[in-house]
């Protein structure tokens, strides 16, 4: 074996060199695992103090009272209780797909994936990914603007642009250098809501009389528009889904232990902040209440304490965003694209696209909403359609998973009521900016539908032939020296879960568009499994030595580095002796040259001159659209560019012919 070919097989995939490295166990409950649960899970949630309350009292300013300030506070209580409790914490993390949460593994967890699952997910997930633009822009604001309290000039909207632009930049060069402290950082920033809101509380301990759900229930029936005043009410949750996309970084014990300590903060912080409000505010003042309980000499220290808070919140959201989208490309919703790992860190990627696409759009929200009382207006109405996409989809999973249809019928009602009433009321923000995520979540909606829908019209039509009648071929073929030599070894991408088959299009390649003779044909057939983080491989020799099948059965979390595994599987059949790699020129041969590779590929297009129905033009469209920004599978798949031919064929459709030409003679 020559230098070279050792070299080269000593390339190890990222994905490998990752699992040599020891990890903490985050499926097992620890102190360490709870500390970065805080840093890395509550970012969102754990902000929300800073605008919730806020939002409250500049919708009821001019209906005042203790009303206002009990029933919202009850509301939020309740909220925090049955929404993100009950529902996220206790039953959605049970959803795991081995240790995986989030809208796009709670889809894979189904086993029967029908179209309207796969819809209801898509929507689920634009509308996350929509969130996932206002919610730094609001949360980085809310927090500047408390240097207002110091000096009103202060040029908020420009410090706001440039810790987004140093935060976005660096993004490309991985966060594990800043990752580690955001965990401590969180402890401090929840300790000081804890001790905020106490201050304040112990001033007024009549506003513990909010826990009582009686006076929710008065504020949704006797407050002045109280109802629509839960728009602004569902902003102590918004995190929620967050939490759940989350699952896989922190796991299930560390998130559940961690949220008695972070409910907790979040709860005295709110009743603290009314406790201020009951006792100091003026009707008709715009306070931030959250600020305003601190006290003056603590003001400054308070503010950047909130500004780190706000960063990592912001940054959680980012890397959520990442997440998203490369788990939406491994599970064919979103178009090939370009992703890339900048550390050794596992499950850490980083999509250039996404980064500065997020990285405009949130400078956008800011120098258009300008204040995050403004942001507050627009906020949360697309968090509100993913919660219910997640609710619709759990229940049918929990019912395919034994639970009694009585309980999962009282589950569907609750939270459809609950999370439909925060729907309608958060409609109300449609014109005063809602618009503008709605109109983010229906873009990524149409792109993965127009990609998934699209590849499934296309796959309806694609044929597939048994290998048992071209075994002769392929011996015949290989050792035809009619035939130039196209390659020592001929590799194709195929598509065929079965062994024994593959694609006619193969065969039409090999043998009839241009006839390719190779020592050894190779199918590879990469197959993206549900298991997030599975990793291997299967060897099929259908005619030893000249025609081998190879297997990848990779996890949505993997990254698809075929290339490097392919390496290693050849590395791993040359040491059990199953094959020589050795060229097949006798020139090289003699001097122990390694045989050479060609790689093929075939894009399958649409004639144009076929007939289909208006609404498969129309998702044909929208898929010839999604695919601008799809990547070919030299990229996706890190094939040797240098080494690889993409063949492009019709895609055969057996129709009718209406009429034929008719010859002249």
């Amino acid at each position: 074996m020559c230098a070279l070919y050792r070299d080269l097989l000593a390339l190890k995939p990222i994905a490998q060199m990752d699992k040599q490295k020891p990890h903490l166990d985050i499926n097992k409950l620890s102190l360490a695992g709870v500390v970065i649960t805080l840093g890395v899970v509550y970012g969102d949630l754990g902000t929300s103090p800073l605008y919730t309350m806020q939002a409250i009292v500049l919708a009821g300013k001019n209906n005042f009272g203790e009303l206002l300030i009990l029933g919202a506070l009850s509301c939020i209580f309740w909220t925090l209780t049955l929404q993100t409790t009950i529902k996220y914490i206790l039953i959605t993390l049970r959803a795991d797909n081995n240790g995986e949460g989030g809208i796009f593994a709670l889809f894979a967890l189904m086993k029967k994936k029908s179209a309207w699952a796969a819809i209801l997910t898509m929507i689920g997930g634009a509308a996350l990914l929509a969130d996932g633009v206002i919610t730094p822009s609001i949360t980085v604001t809310s927090a500047i603007e408390g240097l207002k309290y110091f000096n009103h000039d202060i040029p908020v909207i420009l410090i706001v642009l440039i810790i987004f632009a140093a935060l976005f930049f660096i993004q490309q060069f991985g966060t594990n250098f800043v990752g580690v402290s955001f965990g401590p950082i969180m402890v401090i920033w929840f300790g000081m809501l804890g001790v905020l809101g106490f201050s304040q509380l112990i001033h007024y301990p009549v506003i513990l009389k909010a826990l009582n759900p009686v006076y929710a229930y008065r504020f949704l029936s006797e407050y002045p528009g109280g109802f629509i005043l839960l728009g602004a009410v569902f902003l102590c949750t918004t995190g929620a889904e967050a939490l759940y996309s989350d699952l896989g970084h922190c796991g299930r014990a560390n998130i559940r232990v961690s949220w008695i300590f972070v409910k907790s903060t979040l709860v005295i912080n709110y009743f603290g902040q009314g406790a201020w409000l009951m006792l100091h505010y003026k009707p008709g003042e715009v306070v931030n209440p959250f600020f305003t309980t601190m006290p003056q000499w603590f003001l400054l220290p308070g503010v950047i304490i909130a500004t780190f808070a706000a960063v990592i919140a912001s940054q959680a959201l980012i890397s959520g965003s990442y997440t998203l989208i490369s788990e939406a490309t491994s599970l064919n919703f979103w178009p090939k694209i370009r992703i890339m790992h900048p550390t050794l860190i596992k499950g850490q990627v980083y999509i250039p696209f996404v980064n500065w696409f997020l990285w405009i759009t949130c400078s956008l929200v800011v120098l258009f909403f300008k204040e995050s009382a403004n942001m507050e207006a627009a906020y949360g109405l697309a968090i509100t359609i993913t919660m219910i996409m997640t609710t619709l989809l759990l229940s049918y999973y929990s019912y395919m998973t034994g639970w009694n249809h009585r309980l999962v019928l009282l589950m569907i009602t609750v939270y459809l009521t609950i999370e439909g009433s925060f729907l309608i009321a958060n409609l109300h923000k449609f014109k005063y900016g809602g618009w503008f995520t709605l109109l983010l979540a229906t873009l990524y909606f149409l792109i993965m539908f127009g990609w998934y829908f699209g590849r499934k019209i296309k796959n309806r039509y694609i044929t597939y032939v048994s290998l048992d009648k071209y075994l002769q071929l392929f011996k015949d073929l290989s050792t035809d020296s009619s035939v130039p030599r196209i390659a020592t070894n001929l590799v194709y991408i195929i598509r065929a879960n079965r062994p024994d088959q593959v694609e006619s299009k193969v065969i039409y390649s090999i043998f009839q568009k241009q006839p390719k003779r190779a020592d050894t044909y190779w199918f590879l057939h990469v197959d993206r499994v549900n298991e997030p983080n599975r990793f291997e491989y299967r060897v099929t020799q259908i005619i030893p030595g000249v025609l081998i099948r190879v297997d990848f059965h990779i996890g949505f979390k993997v990254e698809p580095k075929i290339n490097l595994y392919f390496r290693e599987v050849l590395e791993d059949m040359q040491k059990g002796g199953e094959i020589k790699l050795v060229s097949s020129y006798d020139s090289l041969k003699k001097h122990d040259f390694i045989g050479d590779f060609k790689y093929i590929i075939i894009d399958r297009i649409m004639p144009r001159d076929y007939k289909l129905s208006s609404w498969e033009n129309f998702v044909l469209t929208l898929n010839s659209i999604s695919r601008k920004l799809n990547i070919n599978d030299i990229k996706a798949l890190q094939l040797d560019s240098t080494n690889t031919i993409v063949e492009q064929v019709p895609i055969s459709i057996d129709q009718e012919v209406e009429s034929r030409i008719t010859r002249i003679t």
